[in-house]
């Protein structure tokens, strides 16, 4: 699943100019919070991702910004949008979390977080040209679903993001990619790790899968 890294963490942009090398931008690190458009209404998760995703359009469509550039200010725009603590429980699983002592759980959800930025920054190379249509959002429970299409040369590609109120504030903590749930996916393969060895396993696995 080739978008499984990039679509979570970076939600990936309408079009981008990877391709295309500039140099470096001198005013990327201290002018970094003028790519994140204002969203009009917090409460709306509808107008939340469409401006999430129109803030990394207009990043990945500068010429001026080098490939950390646009990785960073990326970073900054989207990690926000995420519930990475419940992220790390889901994927883990109750009853793997629950055997977890408080230290290796802040070390796990640590090493859970980097391997999706490793992930999402290995793969964003291979975005460029991609349209997206939303849908409008979905009430399930306590819960909101919001639909979204990704076109990439006539190939369309089904993505469900699930979002929970967390503080107040709308966050992310599943996205489903042509009907697979990331979270799941991530879970079988640490039930596997689980299932042949310890705790110290998995996170020395994440350690060095997080550096590579």
């Amino acid at each position: 699943m080739k978008y499984l890294g990039s679509i979570l963490f970076g939600l990936i942009a309408i079009s981008g100019a990877w391709a295309e090398q500039a140099a470096p931008a001198k005013t990327a690190a201290t002018d970094i919070t003028k790519w994140d458009l204002t969203v009009k209404d917090p409460n709306d998760p509808n107008d939340l991702m469409r401006t999430k995703w129109d803030s990394v359009a207009k990043v990945l469509q500068n010429k001026k910004l080098d490939e950390k550039a646009k990785a960073d200010i990326v970073d900054h725009i989207i990690s926000p949008v995420f519930d990475f603590e419940l992220m790390g429980k889901l994927a883990l699983g109750k009853t793997h979390w629950s055997k977890l002592n408080a230290e290796e759980q802040k070390t796990f959800t640590a090493l859970f977080v980097q391997r999706l930025k490793v992930s999402y920054r290995d793969k964003i190379m291979l975005y460029k040209d991609e349209q997206v249509q939303f849908q409008p959002a979905v009430q399930k429970k306590l819960m909101i679903q919001i639909p979204m299409t990704l076109i990439s040369n006539s190939k369309k590609t089904a993505i469900l993001y699930k979002l929970h109120k967390l503080d107040k504030t709308w966050k992310v903590y599943d996205v489903e990619i042509e009907g697979v749930s990331i979270l799941l996916t991530y879970r079988s393969q640490f039930d596997d790790i689980l299932a042949r060895g310890t705790v110290k396993d998995l996170l020395s696995q994440l350690e060095k899968t997080s550096d590579s």
